[in-house]
């Protein structure tokens, strides 16, 4: 499907693509949404980032995330930045890094929920919903 084609119905989180990628729990939810989702250039970073921390060279991990998340890296804009800026309040209350407020800047910038694998998340007072990847019984 075309990038201009695609329907966006989900922005990833980091924590979300690294627990599909290393099969923990969750990850089916992950992999069903993949056709749909998006993730901020920010995130982008930060998967590739600890995926080189486990061991893995730069590039490999690059080609890990273009194949197995073909989805769109959306660049962080000054919209986004101020955005992720008035999140603050919160990322300091949550202890929210700057890879999560990116996140949170995309989702909210587009109107489109988010998945995490991070459970303080849900506490969260944003403007867009907030779906836990584990939050189904098994």
């Amino acid at each position: 499907m075309a990038a201009d084609d695609r329907a966006d119905k989900y922005v990833l989180d980091a924590s979300a693509v690294l627990a599909s990628l290393l099969q923990e729990r969750g990850s089916e939810v992950v992999t069903a949404a993949v056709p749909g989702a998006i993730i901020s250039a920010v995130t982008a970073v930060e998967i590739t980032t600890k995926l080189a921390r486990l061991g893995m060279p730069a590039s490999e991990a690059r080609a890990v995330l273009e194949s197995d998340f073909p989805c769109p890296v959306v660049p962080f804009d000054a919209e986004q930045a101020f955005t992720a800026t008035s999140l603050w309040p919160q990322a300091k209350a949550n202890n929210l890094s700057l890879g999560d407020r990116a996140c949170l800047a995309l989702a909210i910038s587009k109107n489109l929920p988010v998945m995490t694998a991070d459970a303080k998340w849900s506490a969260l007072a944003v403007p867009i919903r907030v779906l836990q990847i584990r939050s189904r019984v098994e």
